[in-house]
């Protein structure tokens, strides 16, 4: 199943009133919202829990208070969770306020967070 579409336009809308610098990026199977060109949150589907999560990029420092909130859990693809990153499930997103508090809290780590590297294109 793909991404939730109307998760993605609750967030292109919010990213569009905050005046964000943003574009989408489709990876791991879902949806990504890359904000100055760093990875901001993203959407992703968890087929184990059949379920919508959002991927939230808040930093280390904002995780233990966000950690506390309805719905936020550690991010965890491998088994090891990803420092400053949470998922967010539905009951932590369903009002548009709670939703505003995640994006505003990836919006204010944005500046702080390190882009990836450039990879550099194979010559043969």
């Amino acid at each position: 199943m793909a991404y939730n579409e109307f998760l993605a336009d609750r967030i292109r809308r919010f990213f569009q009133d905050e005046k964000a610098n943003f574009y989408e990026k489709k990876m791991m199977g879902g949806l990504c919202f890359m904000v100055n060109d760093k990875m901001c949150c993203g959407i992703h589907f968890d087929k184990k829990k059949q379920m919508d999560l959002i991927m939230a990029r808040i930093g280390e420092d904002a995780s233990p208070e966000a950690m506390k909130r309805d719905g936020c859990h550690p991010m965890d693809f491998t088994g090891r969770p990803m420092k400053g990153y949470v998922f967010i499930s539905p009951d932590g997103f369903d009002l548009d306020e709670d939703l505003e508090y995640w994006l505003n809290l990836c919006l204010a780590f944005n500046p702080l967070a390190k882009a990836s590297k450039k990879r550099k294109p194979n010559k043969k």
